[in-house]
C-alpha cells in the first residue's frame, strides 16, 4: 500500500559492499527534495563489514534505512525484487551498494519529468564509470537527451540506462515480474526489467542530459572485469530468455536473428553447442 505523503522509495541491494556502502548511503541521504523519500537497503548476508556499517548508519540517521536482512544468502535477483516489494513510494529509485549519486538534486529531476510526462516508464540519467582505484574509465562528453521504446530494448538500445540512474513507477508490473520464472535465470537482470516494464506500460525510456551518478567497475560485479568467455556465455544465455519470453513482430525477428548471427553465432560453434545454435535460430525463424 502506498503512502499518499511517500514519493519516492529508494531500494539498494548490498553485498560485500564494505569498501562502497558507505559513499552509497551518503548518496541517498544528501538528497534536497520537497517531497518524503525513504531508504531501503537489501542486506544479503555480506561476509565483511557491510551489515556493520549500515546498522551505523541506522544510527547516526534515525528513522532514515529501512534494512532488509535474510537468515541465509538469498542472491542478488531475489534480494532485487525483495527489496523492491517493501517500497511504500510511488517511484522507485535503484542503485546497488558498490555504486553511487553526485548530484543532491537527482530525485527531485527525476520525480519533476516523470510527474509532467505521462509516457515516461522510466526515468535515467547518464553516469560515469571507475574502475576500482577510482580512476575514471568513460564518461560522455556531451550527454543529450535519449528516448528508447520497447522495440529499442529488445534489440539491445539503452544505453546510459545503467541501474544506478534508474526510476520506474510503483506499479503492479513490479509484482507481476517478480512472478516470472525465467527471471531468476537471468544475469543482466536490470535489462529485463526494463523490457518488461515498457512491454506491458507502452511507455518509453527517457534518458535525461546530466551526469548525477557514478557506476563501478570492479572484480565482484556480475559483469565488471569477468573473464570474456564467461561473459559472452551470460549474454547468450540472456538473449535465449528475451527471445523465449518476450513478443516482437516479424520484422524484429529478423532484427533479431541477424543479431544472434553477428555476435553469437560463432560463438557457439567454436564451443560445440551446435544443438543450442540450431535452437536459437529455429526460434527466430
Amino acid at each position: 500500500m502506498k503512502s499518499n505523503d511517500l514519493l519516492v522509495s529508494i531500494c539498494c541491494i548490498t553485498y560485500n559492499h564494505q569498501d562502497y556502502i558507505a559513499q552509497a548511503l551518503d548518496g541517498f541521504l544528501m538528497q534536497q527534495v520537497n517531497f518524503k523519500y525513504e531508504i531501503i537497503i537489501g542486506e544479503d548476508c555480506s561476509t565483511d563489514r557491510t551489515r556493520e556499517i549500515i546498522e551505523k548508519y541506522k544510527l547516526d540517521y534515525p528513522g532514515r534505512i529501512q534494512l532488509v536482512e535474510y537468515p541465509q544468502n538469498v542472491g542478488a535477483i531475489k534480494n532485487q525484487f525483495n527489496t523492491m516489494s517493501k517500497a511504500k513510494g510511488k517511484y522507485i529509485a535503484l542503485c546497488d551498494g558498490d555504486d553511487y549519486w553526485t548530484d543532491c538534486l537527482k530525485l527531485q529531476k527525476q520525480v519533476d519529468f516523470m510527474e509532467s510526462h505521462t509516457d515516461c516508464a522510466i526515468c535515467c540519467h547518464y553516469s560515469k564509470v571507475i574502475n576500482e582505484a577510482g580512476e575514471l574509465v568513460f564518461e560522455n562528453p556531451s550527454p543529450i537527451k535519449l528516448e528508447f521504446t520497447y522495440e529499442d530494448v529488445l534489440i539491445g538500445n539503452k544505453e546510459e540506462t545503467r541501474i544506478c540512474s534508474l526510476m520506474l513507477k510503483n506499479n503492479y508490473l513490479m509484482q507481476q515480474i517478480a512472478r516470472q520464472q525465467w527471471l531468476y535465470q537471468t544475469y543482466g537482470t536490470d535489462t529485463f526489467l526494463k523490457l518488461y516494464t515498457v512491454a506491458h506500460s507502452r511507455g518509453r525510456i527517457y534518458v535525461l542530459p546530466e551526469v548525477m551518478a557514478v557506476y563501478r567497475l570492479h572484480k565482484n560485479g556480475i559483469w565488471s572485469l569477468i573473464d570474456a568467455k564467461l561473459r559472452k556465455n551470460r549474454m547468450i544465455s540472456d538473449f535465449n530468455i528475451i527471445i523465449n519470453n518476450f513478443h516482437y513482430s516479424t520484422q524484429y525477428k529478423r532484427k533479431l536473428l541477424m543479431i544472434y548471427i553477428k555476435q553469437y553465432l560463432m560463438f557457439d560453434i567454436k564451443n560445440l553447442r551446435i544443438q543450442n545454435a540450431m535452437k536459437t535460430i529455429k526460434t527466430l525463424v
